[in-house]
């Protein structure tokens, strides 16, 4: 593994005329230098996969086979989780504890269940006669043509995965813009699927700035389909910018999960579960549930357990196994988080736990924030209705189930919610939450067999599922004559004075 990174475009590794620096988040240690691309690699790489396209090698393989070359790379990348695991935490300060698993693990997973769809794929249907023409009708589903995946630094290589994986198995071209802050992973996936024999041009990487990079890619003429997880304001950037070739779009954007506790539910397992969904990843996931809603009359007595239960939480060194909050990503994350702090405190809410930086050995570098919990907490405030992204919970209150659906779904997103309680109970709030992903006692359960992705302004389309390749196809209907005569067939109308 070398601390050096191309760009990869056309099979090939290429270094630029500028190099941008990865520092640790927790050590600002260098982690790698990385070339840094510019409009012109864009250019270049879309131009490859458009090439590679046309030129057909990749598209006209059968789709086991394209099935085959995906699950090697599965292969591969799971036979390096502890390597990757270990720089992906020195790359963006993500806890080892969930690197192993999620960021590696489950993105090797992905990509086995991508190939295992891909083989038993429709490619191609025949429907039912056209009558009373008459005719048979066949549907096809073909790639669409050149995709670009944009991935954000949180998790990167699962972003990835979710775009790249199904774009490929469809016998698309990609060309993947990593977020500057945590390149190394897609880059890696890039090396392991040139090792594996991806034809040159099919993926390419370009590394740099999302503005101008990013911005140019997705804007790009020959792209026809944008894949983009991030903000729900650059996803919208995109979506404007998709209008000008009609281009295909799947965004997954931002999220305010909201996390009810029900009156009969387990306090001890809702508790945990409540820190898990906040905390995990540092709270740095889009899906994490920053909104906890409990009902007044057992506010006391919740907020006594979670206040004791989150007072254990390790803050610390990411590549430790026993800390479960590692570093914000950069020192302008950690200030905008910072500055939600004081914006909460003047409108009124009550910090009940951290709410600043941590100092002592350990934290003389880095970019540091405290596990938080506000409370008296209502949902207009600005830290209950906008994304944060960090360690950060906010408590409301609620006196009826029906009121808390009401604060639940009071948010421009819908990304994802949690219910706790029995079953039964907890099944009917569920269904009534305006939200894509609805986890009933427990969080953060991702499996690639499910969809994953919001309403409203957390994003469209879906990534992973059973029908994550049809976000990567078109379909072409082929009728065709089965009438044997002209006196028969549908134009006859128009051209035969008899009929």
């Amino acid at each position: 593994m070398s601390n050096h990174y191309s760009l990869y475009i056309d099979g090939k590794w290429l270094d630029t005329d500028d190099n941008y620096e990865i520092r640790s988040p927790a050590t600002e240690e260098l982690v790698a230098t990385v070339a840094k691309g510019d409009v012109s690699h864009v250019d270049a790489a879309v131009a490859a996969a458009r090439g590679a396209f046309d030129e057909g090698t990749w598209r006209r393989t059968p789709p086991a086979e394209r099935a085959a070359l995906i699950n090697t790379v599965a292969e591969r990348l799971a036979a390096r989780t502890e390597e990757l695991a270990a720089l992906q935490s020195r790359e963006n300060g993500a806890t080892i504890r969930i690197t192993g698993a999620l960021h590696v693990g489950l993105s090797a997973a992905q990509l086995q269940y991508v190939a295992a769809i891909a083989r038993d794929y429709e490619w191609e249907t025949t429907g039912p006669a056209i009558e009373p023409v008459p005719a048979a009708g066949i549907v096809v589903r073909e790639p669409i043509g050149v995709v670009a995946a944009i991935v954000p630094w949180n998790i990167p290589l699962l972003t990835t995965v979710w775009k790249i994986g199904p774009a490929l198995a469809a016998g698309n071209s990609v060309v993947l813009k990593p977020d500057e802050h945590a390149p190394l992973l897609p880059l890696e996936l890039a090396r392991e699927f040139d090792a594996a024999g991806l034809p040159p041009g099919i993926l390419n990487v370009v590394t740099g700035d999302g503005e101008p990079v990013g911005a140019h890619l997705s804007g790009h003429p020959g792209v026809r389909k944008v894949a983009f997880t991030g903000s729900t304001a650059v996803g919208k950037s995109i979506l404007r910018q998709s209008a000008d070739s009609i281009r295909r779009v799947t965004l997954e954007l931002g999220g305010k999960g909201a996390n009810i506790i029900l009156d009969d539910a387990d306090i001890e397992m809702a508790v945990d579960g409540a820190l898990f969904a906040c905390m995990a990843n540092n709270g740095e996931a889009c899906e994490a549930g920053t909104r906890l809603l409990i009902p007044r009359s057992r506010r006391d007595e919740i907020l006594a357990k979670l206040l004791a239960r989150a007072s254990t939480l390790r803050l610390g060194d990411p590549l430790q196994p026993t800390t479960h909050v590692g570093p914000i990503i950069s020192a302008h994350q950690r200030d905008r988080i910072l500055d939600y702090f004081e914006i909460a405190k003047a409108e009124g809410a009550t910090v009940a736990l951290g709410g600043g930086v941590p100092d002592g050995p350990g934290f003389d570098k880095g970019y540091w924030v405290e596990p938080t919990i506000f409370v008296d907490v209502t949902n207009n405030m600005r830290i209950a209705r906008e994304e944060v992204f960090g360690p950060v919970l906010v408590v409301l209150t609620y006196d009826s189930t029906d009121e808390a659906i009401k604060i639940a779904n009071d948010t421009n997103y819908g990304l994802s919610a949690g219910v706790w309680g029995s079953e039964e109970n907890a099944l009917q709030v569920a269904r009534r939450l305006d939200s894509g992903m609805v986890w009933v006692n427990n969080w953060h359960v991702i499996h690639p067999a499910y969809p994953f992705g919001g309403y409203k302004e957390s994003g469209l389309g879906r990534e992973g599922g059973p029908h994550a390749i049809d976000e990567y196809v078109e379909e072409k209907f082929i009728s065709i004559d089965r009438s044997g005569g002209i006196e028969n067939k549908a134009f006859a109308i128009v051209i035969d004075p008899a009929v």
